[in-house]
């Protein structure tokens, strides 16, 4: 399953969108809200809290797996 170039979300098999530029390079979305923030807006993974990248950076990840857990 490819993941969200955007979010880093892995979409289910016949959702989601491909975008294919013109060079070649392909872009797979899970939703709506992921391809406007990356083309319409222009925002960058890295600066969007929600996505998985942000998290990974910012050492997010690990704090939500333990308060789920207490």
């Amino acid at each position: 399953m490819p993941k969200c170039t955007f979010c880093g979300r892995s979409i289910e098999r016949g959702t989601g969108k491909m975008f294919v530029y013109n060079s070649g390079k392909i872009d797979n979305f899970c939703s709506n809200k992921c391809e406007k923030n990356l083309h319409k807006l222009k925002r960058k993974p890295l600066q969007v809290r929600w996505t998985e990248s942000y998290r990974q950076e910012h050492k997010k990840q690990g704090d939500n797996k333990t308060k789920q857990a207490e």
